[in-house]
């Protein structure tokens, strides 16, 4: 466990595949054709629930139990585009077991759109 800090920032970068897009679907049984057939230029709509993915590997990189996630999906992301999610402490409070924080997350594709916004409200336990 990392102890968070008000202002600081965390990235990951990730580029779905068709094959991620087919894995989720399979197992949410979200497999509209949007996510099954490919457009114009190859690609499919990644599921807006598989981008949410991003931020939650953000808190699971530093054990974060989130209690609420609001989610905006601003744009459709597909395969083969870099998406590249921003999440940064708003607010760190410090309790004697624990810190409480809120964040704001923003996921972005290579031109510079967002896809994703997000608030979370959470704890981060300490070590023991």
């Amino acid at each position: 466990m990392t102890q968070p800090v008000e202002g600081e920032t965390r990235t990951f970068e990730r580029t779905f595949t068709v094959e991620d897009v087919q894995q989720f679907g399979e197992l949410t049984g979200d497999d509209q054709s949007r996510h099954t057939e490919p457009d114009e230029n190859g690609r499919v709509m990644v599921q807006g629930l598989l981008t949410a993915t991003l931020p939650t590997k953000l808190g699971s990189d530093n054990d974060v139990l989130a209690s609420t996630m609001e989610l905006d999906f601003r744009r459709p992301v597909f395969t083969g585009e870099r998406i590249t999610c921003r999440s940064t402490y708003d607010t760190v409070v410090e309790r004697d077991d624990r810190y409480e924080f809120t964040s704001d997350v923003v996921c972005e594709n290579d031109d510079g759109d967002t896809v994703l916004t997000t608030t979370t409200e959470g704890l981060i336990w300490k070590d023991e």
